[in-house]
C-alpha cells in the first residue's frame, strides 16, 4: 500500500506562541533560554489591510481571527527551532491564559538538554516557576528519560528532556532516529 500524506514535508520550521508582552517575551527567552531576536514585523491590523475579494477582512482569511491587530518577533532556539512569539492587541476578546495541557490546542516545547539537574537549578536561579520533578521513566521505550516541565512568565508550558539514548530509537525506521549502520 502507498503511503498517502503531505507531499514534499522536509522538517518543522517553526512553532509560535502567543504572549502579552512581546519585549518581556524576547527578554525570558533570549536571556534565560538562550534564544536569539532574528526579526520583528508588525502591526498587522485587519483595519489597516485590503479585504479579500468576498469581503472577509484578512486576518479572518490568513489568520482565522476576525478583526485582529498583531506584532511577532522571530527568534533562533537551539540550533534547529525557530521560535514566533505573537501578541495580538485585538482582538478584545482573547483568552488572557494559556490552555492547560488537557486542553485542545494546547502546546508545549520540548528542550532537550546536557544535564537536567543543572538546567533546573539555573532555571529556579532565575525565579522560573519549575514544576515538580524530575519525572523519570526506567523502562519501556523511553527508558532512561529524565524529564521535567517548567512555565514561562506568562503561564505558557515549556519542558526540559535529558537522555543519551532511548529503546525505541533502534526500533525506528522514522527518518529523525532512523537506526545508524
Amino acid at each position: 500500500m502507498t503511503r498517502k500524506s503531505l507531499p514534499g514535508v522536509m522538517h518543522v520550521d517553526h512553532v509560535a506562541l502567543t504572549v502579552p508582552n512581546l519585549d518581556a517575551a524576547v527578554h525570558f527567552y533570549g536571556e534565560v533560554l538562550g534564544a536569539i531576536e532574528l526579526y520583528r514585523m508588525g502591526p498587522f491590523d485587519a483595519e489597516a489591510l485590503p479585504a479579500m475579494p468576498d469581503g472577509t477582512d484578512w486576518t479572518a482569511a490568513h489568520l482565522n481571527i476576525a478583526g485582529a491587530r498583531l506584532n511577532f518577533v522571530m527568534m533562533a532556539l537551539g540550533r534547529n527551532l525557530m521560535l514566533e512569539l505573537f501578541r495580538y492587541e485585538r482582538p478584545d476578546d482573547a483568552r488572557q491564559i494559556p490552555p492547560r495541557n488537557c486542553d485542545i490546542g494546547a502546546s508545549h516545547i520540548a528542550l532537550k538538554v546536557e544535564n537536567l539537574d543543572d538546567a533546573l537549578a539555573f532555571l529556579r536561579e532565575r525565579g522560573v516557576k519549575v514544576m515538580a520533578g524530575p519525572i523519570v521513566i526506567d523502562s519501556g521505550p523511553c527508558a532512561g528519560l529524565r524529564v521535567n516541565y517548567f512555565l514561562d512568565p506568562f503561564g505558557n508550558q515549556l519542558e526540559l528532556v535529558e537522555y543519551k539514548h532511548l529503546p525505541f530509537m533502534d526500533e525506528t525506521d522514522a527518518p529523525l532516529y532512523a537506526r545508524r549502520s
